[in-house]
């Protein structure tokens, strides 16, 4: 059973374990694949950043950040990112923290989530975003260098909430 939460000052060392990987594979985000830890906790911890973990039997296997997804004007639509433990990949980590997301960002005031930059390859995720509600608004030609695969298409998700 996943349990989600939000993220506390001892959680990260585990949080780095779950985005290093991610982050050195350089498939699904737009982050430098040499981030150093402190940068990426920087980033995922940054200011207007609110953090959670997700948790399976008390071990930290994935986590997420909820956000506005601009500001003035567009501060009512949400963004969040996520990202999850290898061996928990498949395991509905994803969708629990996706849920969740939305839960928390319409109890914050948000009327919809935005994803700006869902790298086309990661099929998985593009298939579990559109089963949470997401529809593609947006295709970016190109616009992501995956390692092994060269210039990809992003896409744009959004949902009202």
């Amino acid at each position: 059973m996943v349990t989600i939460r939000a993220a506390v000052e001892g959680d990260r060392a585990a949080i780095w374990g779950v985005l290093e990987p991610v982050i050195r594979a350089g498939e699904t985000y737009a982050l430098p694949r040499d981030l150093l830890v402190d940068e990426a906790l920087g980033y995922w911890f940054g200011a207007g950043n609110s953090v959670c973990v997700a948790e399976v039997d008390g071990r930290v296997v994935g986590t997420y950040l909820l956000r506005a997804n601009q500001r003035g004007g567009g501060g009512h639509v949400a963004n969040c990112g996520y990202m999850t433990a290898g061996d928990f990949v498949g395991r509905g980590v994803a969708r629990a923290m996706c849920e969740h997301s939305l839960e928390t960002a319409r109890a914050g005031g948000f009327r919809a989530m935005q994803f700006n930059f869902v790298v086309s390859t990661n099929e998985r995720a593009v298939r579990l975003w559109e089963s949470c509600g997401f529809a593609i608004v947006g295709r970016l030609p190109g616009a992501f260098a995956h390692p092994a695969l060269g210039y990809v298409d992003a896409l744009v998700m959004f949902r009202t909430l």
